[in-house]
């Protein structure tokens, strides 16, 4: 936190503190644009990661791959949609190159609550990377204190602050499931929750102070 000392030599010496303001960035989608406060003192290694990559523009051009209306919408990696005719070929190349994995925070007491940005991750603690997904409702069960909590929890890190409407439109695209199939046809794997049309990060950009 950035701190100031203000000297006022008329009536003595007086210092006052001021906080910084939390980093806000806009997010611009194929659906609108969405506002965030990024909870940078409760956050630091987290948010401190999740600039680095708007800062390199690695969101421009990814899509939200999954949706799901009554729990969260999850971006940040994929940078085209997936079709009954992706090949594993297809899906390693839409994939965006990531930094080193991040200590997970979710021991900073904010909870999942809706509009609030949280990182996404693998069943390992600490493997969150570029991922993030946006809550569409409450989910108290991905806090690390919840008794339904896996034990980790999943790290809060900021808030929609204005755009709540358009986080509403993308949760409520229609969704399918995409068969992965390898070169030869034989299926590999499946992914669900897929939007039919593709929701595009066009870019995520700080908001500077005017």
């Amino acid at each position: 936190m950035k701190r100031c000392l203000l000297a006022l030599f008329v009536l003595g010496v007086a210092a006052c503190s001021v906080e910084a303001k939390n980093p806000v960035v806009e997010i611009k989608t194929s659906m609108g644009t969405i506002k965030v406060e990024l909870f940078e003192k409760e956050a630091p290694i987290t948010v401190k990661n999740f600039l680095s990559y708007v800062d390199d523009k690695h969101y421009d051009g990814t899509i939200f791959h999954r949706v799901i209306e009554d729990f969260m919408v999850q971006g940040g990696n994929f940078k085209k949609g997936f079709t009954d005719a992706t090949t594993v070929k297809d899906y390693m190349a839409s994939k965006s190159k990531t930094g080193k994995a991040i200590k997970n925070e979710s021991t900073n007491n904010l909870e999942n609550k809706k509009y609030t940005l949280a990182m996404a991750r693998t069943p390992e603690a600490d493997s969150a990377t570029d991922q993030f997904f946006i809550n569409t409702k409450d989910n108290d069960f991905l806090n690390r204190k919840s008794p339904k909590s896996d034990g980790v929890g999943y790290a809060v890190f900021g808030k929609v602050i204005s755009g709540e409407a358009v986080v509403d439109k993308i949760r409520k695209v229609k969704t399918k499931t995409v068969v992965l199939k390898d070169k030869d046809g034989s299926v590999v794997g499946k992914f669900g929750n897929v939007p039919v049309k593709s929701v595009v990060i066009e870019s995520i950009r700080r908001v500077k102070d005017k």
